[in-house]
C-alpha cells in the first residue's frame, strides 16, 4: 500500500470510531450515516484505483475518491458547528481529511 492508501485506510477506522461514537453516545443517525458513508468511501475508491484497468479508469477512481473528501468535509464541518463534536474532536479528524485531499490533487 502507498502513502495514501495507508491514509484513507487509517482515515476510514476513525469514520467508523466517530460513527459509533455518534450513534451510541450521542443517539444521531442521519449525519452519522452520511459521513460514514462518504468518509470510508474515500479510501474504498483508492482501492478500486490500485486496480485500475486503464489510465483513464485511474483517474475516475481517484476522482471519486477526490469529491469524497469535499463531501467528508462538509459533514465534519456541519457535526461540528451542529455541536455534536467540539472544535478539538473536529480538528484533527479533518486536517487528516485534508491531508488526503491534498495527497489526491497531486495524482
Amino acid at each position: 500500500m502507498d502513502t495514501v492508501s495507508v491514509k484513507s485506510f487509517n482515515f476510514a477506522k476513525r469514520i467508523v470510531k466517530l460513527y459509533k461514537y455518534l450513534k451510541n453516545v450521542k443517539k444521531e443517525n442521519i449525519l452519522s450515516n452520511q459521513v460514514l458513508r462518504c468518509g470510508t468511501s474515500i479510501g474504498a475508491n483508492i482501492a478500486e484505483a490500485e486496480q485500475a484497468q486503464s489510465r483513464a479508469d485511474f483517474t475516475s477512481k481517484m476522482n471519486i475518491a477526490l469529491k469524497e473528501t469535499a463531501e467528508t468535509k462538509y459533514w465534519l464541518n456541519l457535526l461540528r458547528e451542529t455541536e455534536y463534536i467540539t472544535e478539538k474532536e473536529s480538528k484533527s479528524i479533518l486536517n487528516d481529511c485534508i491531508e488526503i485531499e491534498k495527497c489526491l490533487y497531486v495524482l
